[in-house]
């Protein structure tokens, strides 16, 4: 029995854990079924709905994703020193259901026009899935088309006897073909809308600095520090997170796709709202952990009392991010130099202000920073350019849609996780475990060769529609997420394995700066990936194919070469490490 727990009560267990881990378990895991959701159709929502284009949509996604792992720094450095943990995921929870609900008022988004011979006509896509089909609006008639490299063709929508098409283009007096210069296009997007969806991602970000730090937080609070079930009760608080997004990627994609967006978005806003309903119902279960180390009561900023001031700065912070939602390119801009020049100052402090063992062991940890970048630079595709892939790329049959390929790296990593965290185990106990910097190289080898195969799946099994079948994107997921499983788990460890104790948090701050970073580069490379779409639809299938193909060539063999520069030089980082594993 640990000290604190002489003379008090047991506290009360459920399957050998305290039973607050349920209630954290539960909560997590409706939040991750929330924000899963809600990113396997985020791509799709502002490519299809809103009409921009993949280079765009992708930019807004990166600045987005950003963002969500840059505010998580700034919420537990609230949470520990003013609020404790418990109050900033409440905070964080209901800017989280208010985000997601909003999400679900979708407007009409954007609309495309097509101008032939000084006549417009609206445009129309029907779907949201990879069979839509696209259809020239004049008056009262419909008339279906395709739009390729060589122009405007009038077909037959399907489901519709032959010939239709052309008599439908007879009677609307639309040209039953368009050369490639012989038409122009513009878009009209509903601004109000677009000003919603900005303030519904804004909502999330800022929710999800409060939260996503902080529930981990009140997870190693319900143990003491020498608690040998406390690393058990994390693998099962990490189960919930994947369960969380495998039923989300499944559930959230299919009724986006199938019924409309609104649905989507609103299942993934009830499943946070069933999990802020389970923290706030299950907080006696938590027996007071996640309190901060001062009591707040009587402490007071600007003359508001904590809580109430912290509820007020979280409303007004999202103005802030809407602001820079709206100029996602501004993001861009200063991230990367902001990180850049606080790296070279982190170094710098290292190099000129630290000796011995802290300095080597910092230099470590800071090399292991900058290779992590290009992982998760090249992993996090998943959210963009992959996601884009399995919708122009990839041949899906029937049961399945491109947004729903989202559910594969949680659903391997369910089943896989248990199996490499025993095999680290029984690697351990022979001596035989890889050390941090193999496991990185590791990681960044798998990520490059789940690249590689849908490389040479684009230039040898596409079929005659430039479509490769879901098999290629399955095993590049499978490879990514092998990946993500010998270097994930142990990057913020080794953060605070090798840090200097007086500088752990700044370490921290670097770190998920580097994977905010991480995010922007993850959109430039996404953006070498666009090619032209007309309403959503890629127009040239070969070209974005081909296009596909390159870059990820390109990336996959960087991947693949950092991995092994960085195997090379381990033995070096090991040494480094002065006998940290």
């Amino acid at each position: 029995m640990s000290t604190l727990d002489v003379g008090a009560a047991p506290r009360k267990q459920f399957l050998g854990h305290p039973r607050g881990l349920v209630i954290l378990f539960v909560t997590e895991m409706w939040e991750r079924f929330s924000y899963y959701g809600m990113r396997a159709l985020l791509i799709f929502y502002l490519t299809q709905h809103f009409l921009f284009g993949p280079a765009e949509a992708q930019g807004i996604y990166a600045a987005y994703a950003a963002l969500v792992y840059l505010m998580p720094v700034i919420g537990g450095v609230i949470a520990d020193k003013y609020l404790g943990s418990r109050r900033a995921v409440i905070i964080g929870a209901v800017l989280l259901v208010a985000g997601h609900f909003t999400m679900a008022f979708e407007g009409s988004g954007g609309r495309e026009y097509l101008t032939v011979g000084g006549t417009e006509y609206a445009l129309q896509v029907e779907g949201r899935d990879t069979d839509r089909q696209i259809y020239a609006v004049a008056g009262d008639t419909r008339v279906p088309i395709t739009i390729g490299p060589e122009g405007v063709a009038v077909e037959d929508a399907d489901g519709q006897p032959a010939g239709s098409g052309a008599t439908a283009a007879a009677t609307a007096g639309f040209p039953a073909q368009i050369a490639a210069d012989g038409y122009t296009t513009r878009i009209e997007r509903d601004e109000q809308a677009e000003m919603v969806l900005f303030l519904a991602l804004s909502l999330i970000i800022v929710g999800v600095g409060f939260l996503k730090a902080n529930i981990s937080t009140v997870v190693g609070a319900l143990y003491d520090k020498n608690d040998p079930r406390r690393d058990g009760g994390f693998t099962i608080f990490y189960v919930g997170i994947n369960l969380g997004a495998v039923l989300a990627t499944s559930l959230c994609a299919w009724l986006g796709i199938q019924y409309g967006w609104a649905y989507g978005f609103g299942l993934a806003g009830i499943g946070m709202a069933l999990g802020l309903a389970t923290f706030i119902l299950g907080q006696s279960w938590l027996e007071g952990r996640g309190e901060p180390a001062r009591p707040i009561e009587g402490r007071s900023i600007l003359g508001v009392p904590l809580t109430p001031f912290f509820w007020i700065a979280g409303l007004v912070a999202v103005f802030p991010t809407w602001l820079l939602m709206q100029r996602h390119a501004l993001v861009e801009a200063v991230l990367i130099p902001v990180a850049m020049t606080t790296f070279v100052l982190v170094v710098g402090y290292t190099v000129f202000r630290l000796k011995g063992a802290e300095r080597s062991r910092m230099l470590v940890a800071e090399v292991l920073i900058f290779f992590s970048v290009l992982f998760w630079a090249l992993f996090e595709q998943a959210g963009s350019s992959l996601s884009l892939f399995a919708d122009q790329s990839t041949a899906m049959p029937s049961w399945f849609n491109a947004a729903q390929t989202q559910l594969f790296n949680p659903a391997i990593i369910v089943v896989f996780g248990p199996i490499f965290a025993a095999l680290w185990v029984w690697l351990a106990k022979r001596n035989m475990e890889p050390s941090t910097p193999v496991k990185f190289s590791f990681g960044l080898v798998f990520v490059g060769l789940g690249f590689l195969v849908l490389t040479w799946a684009t230039g040898n099994a596409a079929n005659a529609d430039f479509r490769v079948p879901l098999l290629f994107l399955f095993l590049t997921y499978f490879f990514h997420t092998i990946g993500e499983l010998c270097l994930s788990p142990v990057g913020l460890s080794m953060i605070t394995k090798l840090s200097v104790e007086r500088v752990v948090g700044l370490m921290m701050g670097v770190w998920f700066l580097s994977s905010s970073v991480a995010h922007i580069v993850a959109g430039l490379i996404a953006k070498a990936t666009a090619t032209d779409t007309v309403a959503g639809v890629v127009t040239n299938p070969a070209l974005a194919l081909q296009t596909y193909g390159s870059v990820f060539g390109t990336i996959g063999l960087t991947g693949v070469a950092v991995g092994v520069v960085l195997l090379l030089i381990s033995p070096i980082l090991k040494k480094g490490m002065a006998g940290v594993h």
